[in-house]
């Protein structure tokens, strides 16, 4: 048995040269610890490409910080029984002795209250540290939400420009406004996107080519592709990412930054959020690198902004509410939907083109764009009655940045509207339509978009008309969807049965869609 002063546990979400964890870090008397469990690919059926992420990313990590002269206990897939984390750390506890287990704040709930109770049972002293990472703490955030009754993003948006000065003129926001997203809307209409600069690929090396063998074995029946693996799993690569997407997307992001086109799954997106999950990136960084491509090459502000609401907003918004809200956020069911999700979410395998486009790409790539997941995945599962839970493991499943603090919030509140609008004013819903304007995915399809009954209609289009017509009294007392339950009622009774009973058809049918 060793002695240890400190133990540090580096979890795969936290490779973070700069993270309080090392803080008074003594080479001489601390450990860092990194495991490798494949529990954390299993509590939901993780895609390939997620888990060869996580593992590539962290094997790196782990040989920079022994590159610094440090002493790293590097547990690997399968060195041992237990594949579950807390387990092997409980075995690495009682064999390093330490007098401290010192730790940044997990991602994930379950994961936080599981340590804390190791520790316990151990004897384990317990240093959790704020995550700095964030650009506000997690008491920082839970103090300013309760200033309102229901927090909303805007709101606090403007709270963190004022206070870290980003895109600000004086006290005033620059360019007179807040928020530029109306202006960041716009589809591509029929000619498509014309030249998209593609991202900067970064060639799997040794290392993560020995990943993504290991995880094809270990993984076999798992979702997804590993044969496109092409993220960044270094700091100097996250960092060339980063540089590739201001200089060659940033431009026009905000400007098509809601649109979808067949084949292209980058477009104008950062493709960053994996990177900034795991902490190779700053929000700091990222944020002034694009402030600053903003004053010195005069990139556009709707642009800019957009992407700094994205970043200082919404990620650090979402990050707040999770721990606000957790546990009850995670059994979440307003509307009390209790359907099973559809076969297809994890092979594509479905008539409707737009489900087959997104979850195709998602599971080449283990990534789709905000509107790809909002408003085609993550709406129609709303429309369709899914249960929150399955969904929710689905979207942790599937997408290489996910992790948990991100992910629940953004499917329980923004998509699924599960917590019945804690922190969003409605329920986000179209029809075909939207889809039809925002993409090509309509073109071929077997479904007519604007048909709203008979064998050709737009499962889309149905199951909104249906949810709404389930709904029309809370539509109708919401200011924001007071529209759509007028719309609802110009239609005749005769044409409202029709939809309802196509409805039901679709909703027993759903794996046949």
């Amino acid at each position: 048995m060793s002695e240890v002063r400190h133990l540090v546990l580096v979890l795969g979400d936290q490779l973070d040269h700069a993270s309080a964890a090392f803080d008074c870090f003594d080479p001489g008397r601390d450990r860092v610890l990194m495991i490798e469990a494949a529990g954390e690919s299993t509590h939901v059926w993780s895609h390939k490409a997620r888990t060869a992420l996580f593992l590539s990313a962290m094997r790196h990590f782990a040989d920079a910080l022994r590159g610094r002269g440090w002493t790293v206990d590097y547990r690997a897939l399968g060195d041992g029984d237990s594949e579950e984390l807390v387990d092997i750390l409980a075995a690495r506890l009682r064999r390093h002795a330490p007098c401290k287990l010192v730790l940044v704040e997990p991602g994930e709930w379950r994961l936080e209250r599981a340590i804390r109770a190791l520790c316990e049972r151990e004897r384990v002293a317990l240093d959790l540290r704020d995550d700095l990472h964030f650009m506000i703490s997690r008491t920082g955030f839970a103090d300013w939400a309760k200033k309102y009754r229901q927090p909303r993003m805007e709101f606090f948006y403007r709270m963190m420009r004022e206070r870290h000065g980003v895109l600000m003129d004086g006290d005033e926001p620059a360019g007179g406004r807040w928020n530029f997203d109306a202006d960041n809307r716009s589809g591509f209409g029929r000619k498509g996107p014309g030249l998209v600069p593609p991202p900067l690929r970064f060639e799997p090396d040794a290392i993560t080519r020995e990943v993504i063998a290991e995880v094809e074995v270990r993984f076999a029946d798992h979702p997804g592709s590993t044969a496109d693996f092409d993220w960044p799993v270094t700091r100097e690569q996250a960092l060339a990412a980063l540089a590739d997407f201001v200089s060659h997307r940033l431009e026009l992001f905000g400007h098509h930054q809601d649109a979808m086109w067949t084949g292209q799954p980058w477009l104008w997106h950062a493709r960053l959020s994996a990177a900034m999950n795991l902490k190779l990136l700053s929000p700091r960084e990222v944020v002034a690198a694009a402030v600053s491509a903003w004053r010195e090459r005069g990139l556009p502000l709707q642009s800019v902004e957009g992407f700094v609401r994205q970043v200082i907003g919404w990620r650090e918004f979402i990050r707040g509410m999770y721990w606000l809200d957790m546990p009850r956020m995670r059994d979440a069911n307003h509307y009390g939907h209790a359907r099973a999700l559809p076969r297809w979410y994890w092979t594509g395998d479905t008539g409707m083109n737009c489900m087959r486009a997104a979850i195709g790409q998602t599971l080449r790539h283990g990534y789709a764009h905000h509107i790809q997941r909002l408003m085609v995945t993550g709406q129609f599962a709303l429309l369709a009655e899914i249960a929150p839970q399955q969904v929710e493991d689905w979207y942790l499943a599937v997408y290489v940045d996910a992790v948990e603090w991100v992910e629940l919030p953004n499917v329980a509140g923004m998509a699924l509207y599960a917590d019945g609008g804690r922190f969003t004013s409605k329920p986000y819903v179209a029809s075909g339509a939207y889809i039809q304007r925002m993409s090509n995915y309509c073109d071929g399809c077997r479904y007519t978009p604007s048909a709203r009954s008979g064998e050709a209609a737009c499962p889309v289009t149905v199951l909104y008309w249906h949810f709404l017509d389930r709904h029309e009294a809370e539509f109708a007392a919401n200011p924001r969807t007071a529209l759509m339950a007028k719309n609802l009622q110009k239609l005749a009774p005769a044409e409202r049965t029709a939809i309802s009973e196509r409805a039901k058809q679709m909703l027993d049918g759903l794996d046949d869609l």
